[in-house]
């Protein structure tokens, strides 16, 4: 398994970049050395001091082609390669010298072996050392405690637990799992491949632990988010007298950056303070320190342990500036890089991935934009490393232009390249663009990877775009890719949000490791279906299998019980994560339960729950509130509600546009005028409804009254007669929900033109009779329309699934599947 974050694919891309970065050898890929001009950068606002190289014969930014390494470094993958041939020529006789530098020993068969399959899984090619190992085994090399151990790290970052469990069963035959060596390679191997569980059945069982036996459990929990575990396990092994090494205490560091609490940080930067052997902190746990402040959102305390190191290398630079970065103090920033260069520390490659990720992730594109200039203006060399990391950052940015000039500069493409730039257009939701980016890419013989492929399945998932989903999920089958825990979990997300919530259950189903986050998926995925009560058994079945629920779990299930009116449920389960998991409610749970009272007409309860918050409230919790007296009309609370969301987030009109249309279902048409006159003088414009439907494998979008679609005499015909057979039904229009202070002939033609009534007559003119109807739209279904749907979906014996911001709506046979409840 790989470890994580609730931010999706685009964000497994930037890691995988920093993963290559970290492994970086001295011999580079080049590509062309200046990919955009940079007179099409635009001037930049952060201004820093351009410090040239003085020395001639140095050159920090450009490396040397070498073909040698020293005896404390494993070859490259080409010089492993030509190992490798050596050794297939001379059929593994150790009695030949092997023809390289530093590797003229005399190496035995099975450490040839040895030195083979630890060197493809140094240069990140494990299933190629995973080949080697077979071949020892036909070949009856001997196989030992050295060469178990680099096997068990191939099936771990394969996530081939059935090959991981062989390779045990091997180790256990064989005596050789009394190793601690190899033991603590067998917890890395399960925990891994997802099976934590196992993981710490065979740490309680071992005779014999060293302290790397320690870390590396704490680092299975923490690689699989099991945070209060690991804490537990940090407890243990201090109440044990187990010294930790620097390396586990740089484990331990990084545990409590990801849980981000300051206050317990705060205890481990003391711990670390005392159990180290030297006077002062060494530079890897200062800046594992550094990236724990900065995570936990304290730049103080992250600046005080940077300006207290004795000596500063390059990586404790770029954490601190990469950390300004991160909490958008880009200002701050841009100063200590400047610093930075008048102290004489250039920055290298690394630090200019590190600087260009974090730009990326925040999504500051002036400063991103700026970092490519800078690497342009100093003879940095291209590397692909580098290419990626900036095409990755134009796309989180939604520059897509950029992204695209620079992908296109690009030599020799990988396919982590044709991976961002198909993640560019993912982020920003260009169906069409990506797949034909992705035909592109097969037709230059790159065979794509997991991450190419989750990042095409987060694009379907995203716009709803089924058919493009279910051909990309059969390329995957027909080409035979390895379906890992990432990749699966993918696909359950993406038919789930594609409305076939059935294929996203029987996927679920038939996974054989599931980790929390598929858990999470398919809960997730119940609640936008609307099925409160599935999602409550997956919850107990999750449970009874043993996988500790966290706080992504408990959301899910509380917007379940929220979309289906289980009130009392969800009751019980806030107190249950409070009171039997220990997990103490972040402020989107309390949002969870102010949803959840609201829609079920509890607003006083909804209010006196917010008051009673330990933390201040945010837009997610009074924008609950607010959409709860939409539902339920009560302008007085909902004027509560918007004054606070006002002061959170001024700048933000929807507050002001959703205060205006509660007036407006009030008659209160005076305080409506100030409102839009308000919104006037400022510029500012309501979103438009915007309904999109997917047809042979293109994506329609249609706005309210839209007639720039080339279909659109056919469609506005088919809306004729949509109308007049709603008539015939007994169908009358609902026009309160027509916000506006128009006569009422005016409000029954406006919402007859909204946009998922366009959508649905072009789903009606341009797919067969039977076939389901799709659409996604991006503001909450309107009563009127909710109405008319029901009554269609019978008229023309068609099921219509519509998806809104909030959730799915079914329509069959005249009925919905929300039951009226939304």
């Amino acid at each position: 398994m790989h470890k994580r974050r609730s931010d999706g694919p685009v964000v497994q891309i930037s890691m995988q970049v920093r993963i290559l970065c970290c492994k970086m050898d001295q011999i580079m890929v080049t590509t062309k050395p200046h990919l955009l001009s940079p007179s099409l950068l635009p001037p930049s606002r952060f201004k820093i001091n351009q410090i040239p190289i003085k020395n001639p014969n140095s050159d920090p930014y450009k490396h040397q082609t070498t073909t040698s390494f020293t005896p404390h470094e494993h070859p490259n993958f080409e010089q492993t390669q030509q190992i490798h041939a050596h050794l297939i020529k001379t059929q593994f006789d150790h009695t030949i010298q092997i023809p390289l530098r530093h590797l003229q020993t005399h190496l035995s068969p099975a450490a040839q072996y040895n030195f083979l399959i630890t060197s493809y899984i140094k240069n990140n090619c494990p299933k190629i050392a995973l080949k080697l190992y077979a071949q020892m085994r036909r070949m009856d090399t001997q196989v030992d405690s050295f060469t178990i151990p680099s096997v068990l790290k191939a099936c771990g970052q394969s996530s081939l637990a059935v090959l991981g469990k062989e390779t045990h069963g091997f180790a256990l035959k064989n005596g050789l799992d009394s190793d601690v060596f190899v033991s603590n390679a067998l917890i890395q191997m399960h925990s891994e491949c997802g099976n934590v569980v196992f993981a710490r059945l065979l740490f309680d069982q071992m005779a014999d632990r060293d302290v790397v036996s320690w870390s590396t459990m704490i680092r299975s929990y923490v690689r699989n988010r099991l945070f209060p575990e690991a804490l537990e396990l940090i407890k243990e092994m201090h109440c044990m007298l187990v010294k930790p090494s620097e390396i586990a205490m740089v484990s331990m560091v990084n545990l409590f950056a990801d849980v981000a609490d300051i206050e317990m940080g705060k205890a481990m930067h003391a711990y670390v303070v005392r159990n180290s052997t030297n006077e002062k902190l060494g530079i890897s746990i200062s800046t594992a320190l550094i990236d724990m402040y900065v995570k936990c959102g304290n730049l103080a305390y992250a600046r005080r342990v940077f300006d207290g190191l004795a000596q500063k290398n390059i990586v404790s630079w770029t954490a601190m500036i990469a950390g300004y970065i991160h909490c958008r103090n880009l200002q701050e920033g841009a100063k200590l890089f400047n610093r930075m260069l008048v102290e004489r520390n250039y920055p290298n490659e690394i630090t200019m991935l590190s600087l260009v990720i974090e730009s990326g992730s925040v999504g500051a594109l002036e400063l991103g934009k700026w970092l490519h200039a800078y690497i342009l203006r100093n003879g940095f060399i291209m590397s692909l490393a580098l290419a990626t990391a900036l095409v990755d950052m134009y796309g989180k940015c939604k520059e897509i232009t950029y992204a695209r000039a620079l992908f296109d500069s690009v030599d020799n493409k990988d396919v982590m390249i044709w991976s961002a730039l198909i993640s560019a257009y993912a982020h920003a939701n260009c169906t069409n663009q990506a797949s034909d980016l992705f035909a592109q890419m097969k037709d230059s013989g790159v065979r794509p990877n997991q991450v190419t492929m989750v990042s095409l399945i987060s694009l379907c998932a995203e716009v709803g775009a089924l058919d493009l989903g279910k051909w990309v999920h059969s390329y995957i089958n027909q080409q035979r890719m390895e379906v890992d825990v990432i990749l699966r979990t993918a696909l359950v997300g993406m038919y789930a949000k594609c409305g076939d919530i059935d294929m996203a259950l029987r996927l679920f189903s038939e996974a054989s490791n599931r980790d929390s986050c598929m858990w999470n998926a398919m809960m997730t995925g119940f609640a936008m279906h609307g099925c409160g009560k599935q999602a409550l058994e997956l919850f107990e079945q999750m449970d009874r299998q043993g996988v500790e629920p966290n706080d992504i779990t408990f959301i899910g299930v509380l917007h379940a019980c929220s979309h289906a009116g289980l009130v009392a449920d969800g009751k019980w389960l806030f107190e249950k994560m409070v009171h039997v998991y220990g997990l103490a409610p972040k402020v989107e749970h309390y949002g969870c339960m102010v949803d959840l009272l609201g829609r079920a007409g509890n607003l006083d309860e909804a209010h006196k729950l917010i008051k009673s918050m330990p933390m201040q409230p945010n837009t997610i919790v009074w924008g609950a509130l607010l959409a709860a007296c939409k539902i339920h009309k009560n302008p007085n609370l909902a004027e509560v509600a918007a004054r606070e969301l006002l002061e959170l987030e001024p700048q933000n009109c929807g507050y002001n546009i959703l205060m205006s249309n509660i007036y407006a279902a009030s008659n209160r048409w005076n305080e409506v005028d100030g409102v839009r006159k308000y919104l006037k003088d400022r510029g500012t414009k309501k979103e438009p409804g915007l309904s999109s439907i997917e047809v042979n494998g293109s994506v329609h979008d249609f706005i309210m009254g839209d007639k720039a679609h080339p279909q659109t005499r056919k469609i506005y015909e088919m809306l004729a007669e949509m109308t007049k057979k709603l008539k015939e039904a007994g169908y009358t229009p609902n026009t309160s929900v027509v916000l506006q202070n128009i006569d009422e002939e005016e409000k029954e033609t406006a919402v007859n033109y909204h946009s998922e009534r366009l959508a649905m007559a072009f789903g009606l003119i341009s797919t067969a009779a039977g076939t389901p109807i799709r659409i996604v739209k991006n503001l909450r279904v309107c009563e009127d329309c909710h109405t008319a749907t029901k009554l269609l979906s019978k008229i023309y014996g068609r099921v219509m699934i519509v998806r809104d911001r909030n959730r799915f709506h079914r329509f069959r046979d005249g009925y919905c599947s929300c039951g009226d409840y939304w």
